[in-house]
């Protein structure tokens, strides 16, 4: 139960760092808010310089509006260097970065960062899991980092 307390209050912590930049609508829905694609900006939050671009479905109508809806589980994550890359502790070499609820309760969209040491690279990849059954539905991008700047490991 610790263990699970700890994940959320975790999560809620990386939540906040989202930020909208655009959505479009996929259909229309007479009561409520359209379906929609999102589009959404997370900077992670060990690497400065790094932004992950994350476009995924939005359920709409009603049970949207509620936030009873279940969104779907397709995801698309493109993650670039959009500034000078500072990693001011060592990172593990997998962590959970962001995690967000996409159903009231069972479903989460979830963005891990692992590092390979080797290419010198960020590897972020989103997907999204269920209490009982996740989707092997997933994407994944990569961020090389300079030679000079080596990634420090925990």
């Amino acid at each position: 139960m610790r263990r699970y307390l700890f994940a959320l209050s975790a999560s809620l912590a990386f939540a906040a760092h989202a930020e909208d930049i655009g959505s479009v609508d996929t259909v229309f829905k007479f009561i409520g808010p359209d379906h929609k694609i999102v589009v959404e900006a997370y900077d992670d939050p060990g690497v400065s310089g790094v932004t992950c671009y994350l476009s995924r479905a939005r359920t709409g109508g009603i049970k949207g509006a509620l936030g009873l809806a279940e969104d779907k589980a397709e995801a698309s994550i493109a993650c670039r260097q959009v500034g000078a890359i500072a990693i001011a502790k060592p990172l593990k070499p997998q962590e959970e970065i962001f995690s967000e609820r996409t159903s009231l309760v069972f479903k989460r969209q979830r963005i891990v960062r692992m590092v390979d040491p080797k290419r010198n690279a960020l590897v972020y990849l989103t997907y999204s899991d269920r209490l009982i059954e996740g989707s092997p539905q997933n994407s994944v991008t990569v961020v090389p980092v300079d030679r000079a700047t080596p990634i420090p490991l925990r």
